[in-house]
């Protein structure tokens, strides 16, 4: 062979075959960031790297929690992919995988398995995989009155054993298009990831808010350190005269900083950091009202300054708490 053509052959992109899986209430942010991930990468090369198929238990139309629907096709027996993608599922409660079975047919057979969500949650638990897998933090929020759920990774996303769990939503992006970068050259996959104006893609083992008490950088030091030392005491806040102290700063330069990164006062980006963790552990948990006031560190006034920010009373939002995950009792 010329070596030209040697050269042309070694730089073809590797193709990849996916099996897209969803089920009833499966999350749009997902299926779109999957497809556009795949579709712009073909683009880019202007051949078909990608190949991908919807698939479900049943086959048929599957609707996401507004509605928008895909035809899939049911399982294949014998799957012939190299990758599988399993959604999360925004209406936890309709998701209902034979999750071992499907493993099973795919792993067995040499595909790749990622698990996004919801889905990972039912791996984590059911395999007892929290030490070395991940899944997103509303989930680990849910599953703690279950189960010790404090050894579950806080990352966008692990893999091990051939199985890739992740948080899903936004990260899946990211996850996407790591993928994408074993098929292509490094220079295609950051045009993909420009197209998507997705200017930084993300190491997999960036930790999720409220999944660590690391926070995302600012471009401030003491900012930074500020914020993740409230992140670390939501349940006994920390007077701002104490976290200036810690940081050797004085509490006006604090506020300058506040005021110029994020348009709040210290005080009012702190509560509403204790609100929003309150109501991600009403949608998530069956703490008492009284109880997810406490953990947040709201001994007195927490409906009044919960109503103030959300626009409904704690009691309100617990009625709309996600229902519980079936796919967590479901065989196999």
């Amino acid at each position: 062979m010329a070596r030209g053509s040697s050269l042309l052959a070694r730089e073809a992109p590797r193709q990849g075959r996916f099996d897209i899986i969803v089920e009833d209430g499966f999350v749009l942010t997902e299926l779109a960031a999957v497809v556009d991930v795949l579709r712009i990468t073909n683009r880019v090369c202007q051949q078909e790297v990608f190949g991908w198929r919807f698939r479900s238990i049943s086959g048929g139309a599957k609707r996401d929690s507004v509605g928008v629907t895909v035809d899939t096709s049911p399982l294949a027996e014998r799957p012939s992919v190299d990758y599988a993608i399993m959604l999360g599922n925004a209406d936890a409660g309709a998701m209902a995988v034979p999750l071992r079975r499907v493993l099973s047919a795919y792993g067995a057979r040499g595909a790749r398995l990622f698990l996004l969500a919801e889905a990972a949650s039912h791996y984590i638990r059911s395999h007892n995989k929290g030490a070395v897998h991940t899944t997103h933090w509303e989930n680990r929020l849910a599953q703690s009155e279950e189960v010790d759920a404090s050894d579950w990774g806080a990352e966008l996303a692990r893999d091990h054993d051939g199985i890739t769990t992740c948080a899903g939503m936004g990260a899946t992006v990211d996850l996407m298009l790591s993928v994408v970068a074993g098929h292509v050259s490094q220079a295609a996959m950051m045009n993909v990831s420009d197209i998507l104006l997705h200017h930084h893609v993300r190491d997999m083992r960036t930790p999720q808010p409220f999944g660590s008490d690391q926070s995302s950088a600012l471009g401030d030091p003491d900012l930074d350190a500020c914020i993740a030392l409230m992140k670390a005491n939501l349940e006994e806040p920390l007077p701002i005269q104490d976290l200036c102290r810690l940081l050797n700063i004085s509490n006006r330069s604090l506020e300058r900083k506040f005021s110029r990164y994020l348009g709040l006062t210290p005080n009012s980006y702190y509560r509403e950091l204790r609100l929003n963790k309150a109501s991600a552990l009403l949608l998530n948990t069956s703490l008492s009202i009284r109880e997810v006031g406490l953990a947040c560190g709201f001994s007195s006034s927490f409906a009044p300054l919960f109503k103030t920010v959300f626009g409904c009373t704690p009691a309100e939002a617990r009625r709309r708490k996600r229902p519980t995950p079936a796919i967590a009792h479901s065989a196999g």
